[in-house]
């Protein structure tokens, strides 16, 4: 009963990467409007978009771990 539990615990923890996936994607979309809208500032918008994805896949890193901590650990 238990190990279902956790299971169960660990799927739904995993549920946060697919909105991290879609996340990303709209990190990376918006920075190609803007760059289209104006190449003047590709090499800026370029380093938030970096830094969009760094702290995204920050969260979805988190919540894998939340996965692995509850399948692992309790």
């Amino acid at each position: 009963m238990l190990e279902g539990a956790k299971l169960i615990g660990a799927g739904a923890a995993t549920i946060a990467l697919a909105g991290a996936a879609v996340g990303i994607g709209n990190v990376f979309s918006s920075s190609i409007h803007s760059v289209a809208r104006n190449p003047s500032l590709a090499k800026q918008l370029f380093g938030y978009a970096i830094l969009g994805f760094a702290l995204t896949e920050a969260i979805a890193l988190f919540a894998l771990m939340m996965a692995f901590l509850i399948l692992f650990v309790f």
